[in-house]
């Protein structure tokens, strides 16, 4: 398989389209090798337009999967992270959002629950040279206090926060945990309607949000569902 023309495939006829079009992301995409982040046996499947599963026990874990490549783009391009800029994201996976961040910003936490995972992650990064990127576990709806594997206690703020799949409603803690400037960015809402959520905090007390795109992807894992009531 030519990787590098597959690379090129993707970022031209699933990306571009997308209206990714900041030329940084695009030329980071080109960058980092996405193949290189996925199981050995979904290798061929790197640039498909699909998510990848990331454990094959899918019976079990239906939730553990890398995102379609221009979701990741359009997170990244949404959130435009900065060179001098903390970030966190929920829902690790194999580490190549980590990865992708990790070269826009300063330093990278993110938390992933499945221990496995995280440690595939840590080795994904360090052999893809990513070494701001620090890889915990632990759950990512709770206190993230408790998330083990990294250097000392877990603490904000974060200038950029990226939860890494759906929830049913941005979770308020996570907004506490912005700077004045920090962006948050979610996947909000129940299949088959979910919006790309962009939420600013433009004041200590005040935020921002915008819903610019459409998607559906799989959910983060614990976060709290609303109550669904039947007559």
């Amino acid at each position: 398989m030519n990787y590098e023309q597959a690379r090129f495939n993707m970022i031209e006829q699933q990306i571009r389209p997308w209206e990714v079009l900041d030329n940084q992301v695009l030329s980071l995409l080109a960058i980092v090798k996405r193949e290189d982040f996925v199981p050995l046996a979904c290798r061929a499947l790197a640039f498909a337009d699909m998510e990848i599963p990331l454990t094959p026990d899918l019976q079990h874990h239906p939730d553990q999967c890398m995102l379609a490549p221009k979701v990741e783009a359009r997170i990244l391009q949404d959130v435009a992270v900065q060179k001098h800029e903390r970030v966190l994201e929920i829902g690790t996976g194999s580490g190549y959002m980590a990865a992708l961040l990790g070269h826009r910003g300063q330093q990278v936490t993110t938390i992933e629950i499945d221990a496995d995972l995280a440690e595939i992650a840590r080795g994904n990064l360090s052999r893809a040279g990513i070494y701001n990127a620090e890889v915990r576990t632990g759950d990512g709806s709770v206190n993230l206090a408790q998330a083990v594997g990294g250097n000392g206690p877990l603490r904000g703020p974060f200038d950029v926060i990226v939860l890494s799949g759906s929830v049913p409603e941005v979770p308020q803690p996570l907004l506490a945990m912005l700077t004045v400037g920090g962006r948050l960015s979610a996947i909000v809402g129940i299949e088959p309607v979910m919006r790309a959520t962009l939420v600013t905090r433009v004041a200590e007390t005040a935020w921002r949000t915008t819903q610019a795109w459409d998607t559906v992807a799989p959910r983060l894992v614990n976060f709290p569902e609303p109550s669904r009531f039947t007559f």
